[in-house]
């Protein structure tokens, strides 16, 4: 039993994606290659379906079409910018001129594909978005002596290594992705509650100092009636 949980524990770690395409076989095909590539993938066909699941699930990552039922992706995707939900997104879509390429990054994207593509094109953007924004890092650098394992959820605090709970992991690989800037309680509820069963604000702050008793109070600095900022040393 014991070793069950901990498998499960793992395959939770792997990068999950949001596939928002209505063409049946474009999304079949779309889901069947990230599948292959060992990412979790959620697959719907219209805009409000995608809407039901952001607000209750987390993502790692938005693939998205534009002219999809009852919401585009553009109109999707500003309003999860607009409610502070900074997943990072790509949008795969027919629509090639460069207004609709503006429309497209104004309404939050990180990328732009355009149909027909190779799929191994999407598998490269994706790979650069990882880059860019640190996703799936196996190991976080805090300072020279303490470091944070991303797969497998522990701290190595001058080795003497100590597992986290997974909402502490969540938060502090989130603020560790956003050094040097402030990360509002909402923002950290947005992007890792999802909505679902949103934290109190004493839930949070409890988090916080538990984190700190492992990484030590100095890396995470409250701004009173802000929020939180990381710094890294």
């Amino acid at each position: 039993m014991c070793r069950y949980k901990f498998l499960l524990y793992v395959i939770l770690l792997f990068m999950k994606i949001l596939l928002l395409e209505d063409d049946l076989i474009l999304n079949e095909i779309i889901e069947e290659f990230l599948d292959s590539l060992e990412y979790e993938v959620i697959s719907v066909y219209d805009g409000l379906k995608a809407s039901e699941h952001i607000y209750d699930e987390h993502f790692d990552l938005l693939i998205l079409d534009v002219n999809v039922p009852n919401m585009t992706g553009f109109e999707f995707l500003a309003n999860l910018r607009e409610n502070n939900i900074t997943t990072p997104a790509i949008f795969i879509t027919s629509l090639n001129s460069v207004d609709d390429m503006e429309e497209g990054f104004k309404a939050g994207a990180d990328d732009y594909l355009k149909k027909p593509f190779e799929l191994k094109e999407l598998e490269l953007r994706i790979n650069n978005i990882k880059r860019l924004l640190h996703l799936e890092e196996d190991e976080i650098i805090i300072d020279k002596n303490i470091k944070f394992n991303t797969k497998f959820n522990y701290v190595d605090n001058e080795s003497i290594k100590t597992k986290l709970p997974l909402k502490e992991a969540q938060i502090l690989k989130y603020l560790a992705n956003n050094t040097d800037r402030c990360v509002s309680q909402d923002e950290l509820s947005s992007n890792i509650w999802s909505y679902e069963g949103s934290p109190t604000s004493s839930t949070i702050r409890t988090y916080i100092k538990n984190i700190r008793k492992i990484i030590g109070d100095e890396y995470i600095e409250t701004i009173k009636g802000v929020g939180y900022r990381f710094n890294k040393k």
